[in-house]
């Protein structure tokens, strides 16, 4: 990798940042490659571990992490928390940032070649590593995600909307394609795995319940429901094409909170969203409003267009019993 190279422009990025964020490309555009590879090149897709929180690592999620965090050593990074790392990491004494990582999200999806991503967060850094990141998550001064797909991609925010640029075959560089990325205001379409139907809460199976009635059903019309399993790509999806997306809470043993990770995954996913216009929760109140306690904590995470979102909220305040005929039968959140 080379980290001098210059491979996005500048136009929209801070300039204090600028070589950060062009480094997380470079390595970005590397990934791309190795992916795109495939079982041409070594097998990315194998098992070789288990990260701290006991889920499986892949050969790609490995290679990703240490890809990163060599490159950022250099980049003015301090501290540097990665889903693959049991604890934070010095990289640079006296560098400015505190930079937050899931270096390969989705990786159960890689020999299927479904789109896969690295999501990634930015603070300031403080004296703590912990601390840099244990803060409220409306704290982050850029956050983002890296999607390698039909095209490779890097959906982007500073706190100034939301910005998506595309790695141009042609000229080896990330180009800006949407300066104002919103989540579309309708959209007929819901996310959520729906095999867990039985272990969800009143709320959310009555949220479900009502999309699936459709069009004889308080919504009055017809939804899909999509389920890729890669946060990356259900966010850019979101981004595209508006919607909403569920990962609750639910009644399994370890699922109480959800399963996707606080700092690496919802905390960066609900700054661009809002960025885009959109809300996100954790079912019943703002993400960005919330603080991890600890470094790999869970939160159950939903969000989207705006209105759907906070109907979902809307079933979390009623008392339990009255959800399901409240809603069902007298249709008060008819769109």
């Amino acid at each position: 990798m080379q980290s001098d190279k210059t491979i996005i422009g500048d136009s929209h990025i801070p300039a204090d940042l600028y070589p950060l964020i062009n480094g997380l490309c470079t390595v970005g555009a590397d990934l791309a490659k190795t992916i795109a590879r495939g079982s041409l090149g070594q097998t990315l897709g194998g098992a070789v571990g288990e990260n701290s929180d006991g889920d499986q690592q892949k050969t790609l999620d490995v290679m990703a992490d240490e890809a990163f965090a060599a490159a950022l050593k250099s980049l003015d990074v301090r501290w540097y928390a990665s889903e693959e790392q049991d604890t934070v990491v010095e990289l640079d004494p006296n560098g400015k940032y505190a930079l937050a990582i899931d270096p390969l999200d989705g990786s159960s999806n890689i020999d299927v070649n479904v789109s896969i991503g690295t999501i990634f967060s930015i603070f300031k850094a403080k004296d703590n590593g912990d601390d840099s990141f244990l803060r409220p998550a409306h704290e982050q001064i850029a956050a983002g995600y890296i999607i390698f797909g039909p095209q490779t991609g890097l959906m982007i925010t500073f706190g100034k909307g939301t910005q998506f640029y595309i790695l141009s075959p042609d000229t080896a560089r990330y180009e800006l394609a949407n300066a104002a990325v919103t989540v579309p205001k309708a959209s007929t379409e819901y996310a959520i795995n729906a095999s867990n139907y039985r272990h969800w809460t009143k709320p959310v199976r009555a949220y479900i319940d009502d999309c699936i009635a459709g069009a004889d059903g308080v919504h009055g019309r017809n939804f899909n429901m999509r389920w890729v399993a890669s946060l990356v790509a259900e966010t850019h999806r979101i981004l595209t094409r508006g919607g909403i997306f569920l990962y609750p809470a639910d009644a399994r043993e370890g699922y109480g909170a959800g399963r996707l990770r606080m700092v690496y995954e919802c905390a960066p996913m609900a700054f661009l969203v809002e960025q885009a216009e959109g809300h996100a929760t954790n079912e019943h109140d703002r993400i960005l409003d919330q603080t991890a306690k600890e470094l790999h904590a869970r939160t159950p995470f939903v969000f989207g267009t705006p209105k759907k979102v906070d109907r979902l909220t809307a079933y979390h305040d009623l008392p339990e019993k009255e959800v399901s005929a409240l809603f069902g039968a007298r249709g008060l959140f008819r769109d």
